[in-house]
């Protein structure tokens, strides 16, 4: 049998599993916070060249009289050309600015003003961003394996001791470059955080219950997402903003005692004694009772858990998913859908500048648009199927992507408004990847695959700023490629088994299996009687079963 088969004996969704979920939902906050961060770390504020007669500390704001005087306008547009050159006094020449005077009313004191990324430096702008991503992509493959072989436990505190670390050398750097370098292992750790803790509060609630799971997870980034513009209203100098985003990890600190290593991770490991010590301190405080003769008997391998531990020994990885052909190739439709998702996901939500207006109230609307398709995935989730949510949601994007191709120019609000539909769609197919993932691969590679989906979820977002440069090709052709990826994702999704109300697969083989017509069978009655005597593979096993059902 498994560890399935003791959480309805400890509850799906019990007062222990509460309470250690709620804190594991936390840190998804603390992530937003650094996965956002850049948009106001590295923002670029208005600006123009210092004037020969100005000091540096000069206001931005000049007369009209002073802006026709000294910057280069064009009649045509009723723009002035670039803030990057400046005319010569008495003289029809320009020359290229040697200082910079900065807007600071709109985001304070950032790192560009600080190091002049500007003019012929704007491109250390993308990179810094580009490198962000490139690590997060790094930490989604590094700690992801590391979380399979090492522990859920042991994974989460080490990403958030380096988080921790390197965010404070991030507020301390004297250069661009060893900002960036320390953003991007920064970036790598929110892969270990977030992701560890999202797949340990997964294993330990019941399969009716991981949809709630999933979905609440997701909510605590959104809500990060916001109170990251909150931070920057009221910390308007960037090194203190960094720092204000890191220290919050240091609360968290704290969990090495409250939060538990994943048993059924303990259980795929075959240390059982150790997965029995967790469940039965689950159990005390969910005042339930379970003997360890019990969970002997629940806990002891099948036949196919252990071939498990013997694969196990030589190490898997999610390569090893490539060796068996339904599984690899659910894999590679999964990593397209995290690819998709992702870049149509950036690409939209890097476009809020687009709105006018006040930036920081901009970006709080762009997180809060996430809660409504956040709502629409806990009521229907559960109802209509991991698969079905994933598929419609991803075709709904790309139709209403790919249709603002047929709106005319007088009609902006309609583009806009297919946009956000689009925007919604992509944001609940988003939340359903992690939750549809995180089911459909074997416990021995869980995170391992969680984490192959995420890299593919940053090339995703790594290449979103190159397809919104297409728009100076077309202004439409970025919505209509990135409708166009997520419309073939959902399409595809459509020949993946459901997940839903499933027993997780714990071996490669079962994972193998997962959605054939006999799995579907032997899992229709998870826990009751057939399915218990189904699961166990001799008569002792299948008596003990038996008895224990009977007082339930």
């Amino acid at each position: 049998m498994s560890y399935e088969d003791v959480i309805p004996l400890l509850g799906d969704f019990g007062r222990y599993q509460k309470k250690i979920y709620f804190l594991l939902c936390l840190p998804a906050i603390l992530c937003a916070f650094h996965k956002l961060g850049n948009v106001f770390l590295i923002a670029e504020p208005n600006y123009r060249c210092k004037l020969p007669y100005e000091f540096s500390n000069a206001s931005y704001k000049l007369e009209s009289s002073e802006w026709e005087k000294w910057f280069p306008y064009n009649k045509t547009s009723g723009t002035f050309s670039s803030s990057c050159i400046v005319n010569v006094e008495n003289s029809s020449d320009t020359k290229s600015c040697e200082e910079f005077i900065y807007d600071h009313d709109a985001y304070g004191y950032t790192s560009v003003i600080e190091w002049n990324l500007t003019c012929n430096k704007a491109y250390l702008i993308a990179i810094g961003n580009s490198l962000f991503m490139f690590g997060v992509m790094a930490g989604s493959i590094g700690f992801g394996e590391m979380s399979d072989r090492w522990g859920r436990k042991k994974t989460f505190f080490l990403s958030l001791v380096i988080q921790v670390v390197f965010g404070t050398i991030a507020a301390v750097a004297p250069e661009f470059w060893s900002f960036s370098i320390a953003r991007a292992i920064v970036g790598a750790t929110t892969s270990g955080v977030f992701l560890v803790a999202y797949v340990i509060g997964l294993e330990m609630v019941g399969s009716s219950k991981r949809m709630i799971a999933g979905t609440i997870c997701q909510i605590f980034f959104s809500i990060g997402y916001m109170l990251t513009a909150v931070f920057a209203i009221y910390i308007t100098d960037w090194r203190k903003l960094q720092f204000a985003l890191t220290i919050p990890g240091l609360i968290f600190m704290t969990y090495w005692w409250l939060i538990p290593e994943s048993a059924r991770w303990l259980v795929s490991k075959n240390r059982i004694e150790d997965a029995k010590k967790c469940i039965q301190t689950a159990a005390k405080y969910n005042k339930v009772e379970i003997s360890d003769k019990t969970l002997d008997d629940l806990l002891k391998p099948t036949e196919d858990q252990a071939k498990a531990i013997e694969v196990d020994k030589r190490q898997p990885t999610i390569f090893d998913i490539f060796r068996y052909r339904r599984l690899r190739n659910r894999s590679l439709i999964i990593f397209y859908d995290w690819f998709a998702n992702n870049i149509t996901y950036y690409g939209l939500s890097w476009n809020t500048n687009n709105l006018g207006g006040n930036p920081y109230l901009n970006f709080v609307i762009s997180g809060a648009v996430e809660i409504p398709a956040y709502i629409f995935l806990l009521l229907t989730l559960n109802r209509w199927g991991r698969r079905n949510i994933l598929s419609g949601c991803m075709i709904t994007a790309g139709v209403a992507l790919i249709l603002t191709m047929l709106v005319p120019q007088n009609m902006q609000w309609l583009t806009v408004t297919l946009a956000m539909i689009g925007k919604l769609a992509i944001t609940a197919s988003y939340g359903t990847i992690y939750i549809f993932s995180t089911e459909s691969f074997p416990t021995v590679v869980r995170n391992a695959g969680l984490g192959a989906g995420s890299t593919c979820a940053r090339v995703g977002s790594i290449t979103a700023p190159f397809v919104n440069v297409a728009s100076h090709i077309w202004k439409p052709l970025p919505l209509l490629v990135f409708g166009f990826l997520a419309f073939l994702g959902g399409v595809m999704s459509l020949i993946l088994p459901e997940t839903l109300n499933r027993k997780l697969p714990e071996s490669f083989e079962e994972g193998e299996a997962f959605g054939t017509k006999a799995d579907k069978i032997q899992d229709d009655e998870l826990g009751g009687m057939e399915a218990a005597e189904k699961v166990v593979n001799n008569k002792e096993n299948a008596n003990a079963a038996t008895e224990l059902l009977k007082k339930q």
